[in-house]
């Protein structure tokens, strides 16, 4: 048996799989594709995690888009973290081209070219559905945790929400939050201090400027309602196949700390809604996170433990994160860890620290005798990639150098017409796309704090007119006095006798 045919047999044999999968392609040796030597990915795994790297201009997105509409296929819904604004093309089927005709003989499966079930999502003023949350939702543990706030400063938060709480006041947006932590130390301290403790000011004013800064990168479009529902999601068509769900993030790429907090509330709130899964045939939703470093790289380190404990307990409930970035170790390794799949696209050396990233990235894939694995990643060509999967066992695939399929959608964005046409056919858009301010903390605190003004204006009143009649009453009190102590006087009382006045005038008759 050739070394080729061992090969084939090696590649054959490790993919096996009785249920559902997924075929990315055909596999390689010595730059040769093998015909009919299929890798694929077994569905049921598709909730154990994976990352999809490479150098830029290697064929990472093309390999988001061929997972993303063979999982639509299999009726699995998809969330799409769409930061380079290139993913709308998913909507339409490809044009086709000579070149995918060459590259799909090759690998030895036929190219179909269509269109897929999309919904164009939003967080900020960009055109789709819009994404929000309300403070209530958050909590205040992972509030606590997306404002890096220290211990003491936590409790303030813990405290502020037992306070609203207690007296139903509603946390549904920043201005809600920011007007909570005023009150708390200013008209409110005495309230605060009877019922919970004194509430520092240095405290709240430190966490206002944690939360000026969130929201200066657009979190007062974030926060707030209506809420959005993650059962919106897991929608699928009447012919069975998955929503792609695409989040537009082309303008929030300089600020992290809204696509770090929009990411780690969703990813919560999945796991809360969700019920627990086990094993199953395939995965409830599968989220892509392309330019995944824009989450770690500004991540405080209680927000990577958040992401880590929540990469690790997630799949339990049926959901796949997968991260897409251009070197593994852009990846914190407690996450990188608990990624099943791994498709590895080329690596360019071109400085000593490409070349030692180049040797680490080759640590994270299966040995094998038939690729020196360290080399062949910078001897990749664009549309290829290493690959190494679970089987449905949870054992690692056989490493396969794969000349990956094409896309079937369009590798291009839509026409502004399209995507407002697309937009305008969205019910989901409908649903959330009117803004809401009803009454919260915000409104009802301020009423609060003009009646206990007004009842203050009213004692003042009250007490200034109560201090008035009693000078009044004192002033009059003073002049009875003294017309009493008149009165009394013994010369006023004989000169103001009856019978003095008699004899007086009795005189004066006498005279005349």
């Amino acid at each position: 048996m050739s070394r080729q045919e061992e090969f084939f047999k090696h590649i054959i044999d490790g993919n096996t799989t009785k249920g559902e999968f997924i075929t990315l392609g055909s596999a390689m040796l010595d730059g040769e594709t093998i015909k009919d030597a299929f890798v694929k990915i077994p569905l049921k795994t598709m909730n154990r995690h994976g990352l999809i790297a490479g150098a830029t201009g290697t064929g990472k997105t093309k390999t988001l888009q061929v997972l993303a509409e063979n999982l639509s296929e299999k009726g699995v819904p998809v969330l799409l973290m769409d930061i380079k604004g290139d993913l709308s093309g998913l909507a339409q089927p490809s044009p086709g081209h000579e070149k995918i005709d060459e590259r799909h003989a090759k690998i030895g499966l036929d190219f179909n070219a269509k269109g897929f079930p999309v919904e164009i999502m939003s967080l900020s003023e960009q055109d789709g559905v819009r994404l929000r949350a309300t403070i209530s939702e958050f909590g205040p543990v992972l509030l606590s945790r997306i404002l890096d706030l220290t211990n003491t400063q936590s409790g303030v938060v813990a405290v502020i929400f037992k306070y609203c709480d207690d007296n139903k006041l509603p946390l549904l947006d920043l201005k809600d939050f920011k007007k909570i932590l005023q009150y708390c130390t200013n008209e409110g301290k005495e309230e605060f201090k009877e019922e919970y403790g004194r509430i520092s000011s240095a405290s709240t004013g430190a966490i206002l400027r944690k939360v000026i800064e969130i929201e200066q990168q657009g979190g007062d479009l974030f926060f707030g309602e209506k809420s959005f529902d993650v059962e919106d999601l897991m929608r699928t068509t009447r012919d069975s196949r998955g929503y792609i769900n695409i989040i537009r993030l082309t303008d929030i790429q300089d600020r992290p700390k809204l696509f770090s907090t929009f990411m780690l509330s969703l990813l919560a709130e999945i796991y809360e809604t969700l019920p627990e899964q086990g094993d199953s045939g395939k995965p409830e939703l599968v989220m892509f996170i392309d330019e995944a470093h824009l989450i770690f790289n500004e991540a405080s380190k209680a927000l990577l433990n958040q992401i880590e404990s929540i990469v690790k307990l997630i799949r339990s409930k049926g959901v796949g994160l997968y991260f897409v970035t251009q070197n593994p170790t852009d990846v914190p390794e407690g996450v990188l860890s608990q990624l099943g799949l791994k498709i590895q696209h080329a690596l360019r050396a071109f400085t000593a620290k490409d070349r030692k990233a180049i040797k680490l990235a080759a640590q994270n894939y299966p040995d094998t005798e038939y690729y020196d694995t360290a080399e062949i990643l910078t001897a990749l060509g664009t549309g290829e990639a290493l690959v190494s999967a679970l089987d449905e066992k949870g054992r690692p695939t056989p490493l396969a150098a794969t000349m990956m399929r094409a896309p079937m959608s369009r590798m291009d964005i839509l026409t502004p017409t399209e995507l407002q046409n697309l937009i305008d056919d969205s019910k989901l858009a409908l649903k959330y796309n009117e803004t809401i301010d009803r009454e919260s903390a915000y409104e009802m605190l301020n009423k609060k704090i003009e009646k206990a003004e007004e009842a203050k204006a009213k004692l003042e009143a009250k007490e200034e007119k109560e201090k008035a009649d009693a000078k009044a009453k004192k002033a009059s009190s003073r002049t009875t006095t003294r017309r009493r102590s008149t009165a009394q006087n013994p010369i006023i009382k004989v000169l103001t006798s009856a019978t003095f006045i008699r004899s007086v005038f009795g005189i004066l008759k006498k005279v005349i």
